[in-house]
């Protein structure tokens, strides 16, 4: 099994919430990120999202837009996020390590050599916002030869057809979002969540992340008792956002330890 297979069953079988953070290559500061990475890796995050910087990302809010302005700002591309995959592999992490990012950038750096330079760097999942299933099949292809998994993204307005197209080109999990909107913390889960995720169950096996909106311990324990794992995003990036790398490895270990007292067994 891959690192991700081997930390998914290991959840489910422990019946434990997994937590997964998110934060861009290059934010908040050019040479940030593998120390946000072990500091994750240390503070108890079953696998992390590494945000690929965007100049359109259609999926996000104005929190994780300005941090990935920032990151392009500070000379991020997506060579960049390769090579600190390749860097916390080659520090010792072993803790799974997914890409988050639009298609255009894949689409242009080559498919076939994105696979292969992410399979050979480490890499171990790939979220695509932007990439619908019916057109998944060349990277879908690529990544399994690489041993990667492609982690599709579902939302509450997908109908019954598509969340058994998203789960058919589906490995690792599935992203379920938790509103119709964009990246972006919120005060409560939407009411709708139950329902959804119960549709999204109905049509596969693997295990369901929910992201978008999750912030704070109660939302974990919320997201705990319906899906696998949270993802926390635009929460992550308002707390790292420090003056120092150092700074923000310390606030991301105290945000992230705060959160995993609420993922206690399921």
């Amino acid at each position: 099994m891959t690192r991700l297979e081997t930390a998914l069953r290991a959840l489910r079988t422990r019946g434990r919430t997994g937590l997964i953070p998110y934060f861009p290559v290059g934010f908040p500061h050019a040479d940030s990120t593998l120390a946000l990475v072990a500091a994750a890796a240390a503070a108890g995050a079953d696998a992390i999202e590494l945000g690929i910087p965007f100049s359109d990302p259609l999926a996000d809010g104005s929190t994780i837009q300005r941090a990935t302005t920032r990151a392009l700002q500070n000379g991020v591309t997506l060579g960049v996020c390769l090579e600190a995959v390749r860097a916390a592999r080659a520090s010792g992490q072993t803790i799974p390590l997914l890409l988050m990012g639009y298609y255009n950038p894949i689409l242009r750096y080559g498919v076939d050599r994105f696979a292969r330079e992410a399979g050979a760097a480490g890499l171990d999942g790939c979220i695509v916002p932007d990439l619908p299933p019916e057109e998944a099949s060349e990277l879908r292809a690529a990544l399994e030869s690489a041993g990667i998994a492609l982690v599709p993204m579902v939302a509450p307005t997908s109908t019954d057809e598509r969340l058994r197209l998203a789960a058919a080109v589906a490995s690792g999990f599935v992203y379920c979002v938790s509103v119709t909107g964009v990246t972006g913390a919120r005060r409560e889960l939407p009411p709708e969540l139950p329902g959804f995720i119960a549709r999204v169950r109905a049509v596969t096996d693997l295990p369901i992340a929910v992201g978008f909106g999750v912030s704070t311990s109660e939302h974990v324990e919320q997201v705990g008792q319906l899906a696998d794992l949270a993802i926390v995003g635009s929460a992550v990036v308002d707390r790292v956002d420090c003056p120092t790398t150092a700074e923000a490895a310390q606030a991301l270990s105290e945000y992230l330890r705060e959160l995993r007292g609420a993922v206690a067994a399921r």
